[in-house]
């Protein structure tokens, strides 16, 4: 399309312009601050921006996927200036510089029939579904005190965090029902996985610690979080450490104004579903995860 220009992010403006897309595409979801977007900033790491004469319309991602051995590709064009050819221009782009980084495959996640016709046009099929589940915040009692762990924030207790990527987060990333194992990295943990370590819970036994939850907070919507990676030690499940910390968590988001949190559990973590469900939470917006084998084709 003539009037379809794709450029690259460079300066705030230009992040900012990016973020933008993101809220106008995403509104429920929680989107990155421009600070939070430099920080994450990697050579392999491509942010674009699509501009329809002139005006962006259009923002696009490629990176490396959490997924073992994939890339990360996501276009995202406004509503209104679809079915022009933007949505196709950034996905070329997007998928060009994913084979320049040595990828063979790459994943993507849509939520509406809309975008998942398009992910079908290019080679991408569903490989997995993940449901949101949302919970209203009211007045929300602490949990009792426990006997034998201690609950503390990370805020109190900083140096626990690398502590919890080794003694929870590395145990329990395999048990999440997703198609290719997850590949966390202790920067990711540290700057992906929490963004206010007075909202995030960790469940301690002395030095170790047995299992994580709390919220991440939204700096646009103040009065809406969402929910941390939530995991306990195998050998403390079923003693009601998850529900205890997720108790916590709401009720400190009752304290600090948020009136809603949400989360999202993968289509096999049935054990996690029917715990957010006991919590009161009920459902949402379901996300399909695609994947198609690279380079893709376009017509």
């Amino acid at each position: 399309m003539g009037g379809v220009e794709i450029r690259p992010v460079q300066s705030d403006a230009d992040y900012g312009a990016w973020r933008d897309v993101r809220i106008a595409v995403q509104p429920d979801e929680r989107a990155l601050t421009v600070a939070e977007l430099q920080e994450l900033e990697t050579p392999q790491r491509l942010l674009l921006l699509a501009e329809l004469d002139g005006e962006v319309v259009g923002s696009g991602l490629s990176d490396r996927s959490s997924e073992s051995g994939r890339a990360f590709v996501v276009p995202r064009v406004r509503p209104d200036s679809r079915r022009q050819g933007v949505g196709t221009q950034l996905l070329r782009a997007l998928s060009d510089h994913a084979v320049a980084q040595g990828y063979e495959r790459a994943t993507s996640g849509v939520e509406e029939e809309g975008s998942l016709a398009f992910a079908h046009r290019f080679g991408f099929a569903e490989i997995g579904r993940q449901v949101e589940q949302v919970r209203r915040i009211g007045d929300e009692p602490w949990p009792t005190t426990p006997s034998d762990y201690q609950v503390v924030t990370v805020a109190e207790r900083p140096e626990l965090w690398a502590k919890a990527y080794e003694q929870v987060a590395l145990p329990t990333l395999p048990d999440m029902d997703v198609p290719s194992a997850l590949d966390v990295s202790p920067q990711e943990w540290a700057t992906e996985w929490i963004n206010d370590p007075s909202a995030m819970f960790m469940a301690v036994v002395g030095e170790d610690v047995i299992g994580v939850a709390g919220l991440m907070l939204d700096t646009d919507r103040p009065e809406r979080a969402e929910v941390a990676y939530t995991a306990v030690r195998r050998e403390w499940r079923g003693k009601a450490v998850a529900s205890t910390l997720k108790r916590t968590s709401m009720a400190w988001a009752a304290e600090h104004g948020i009136t809603e949190i949400y989360t999202w559990t993968q289509q096999g973590n049935e054990n996690m579903r029917r715990l957010n469900e006991h919590l009161g939470f009920s459902y949402g917006t379901v996300s399909i995860r695609v994947l198609a084998t690279l380079p893709l084709e376009f017509p």
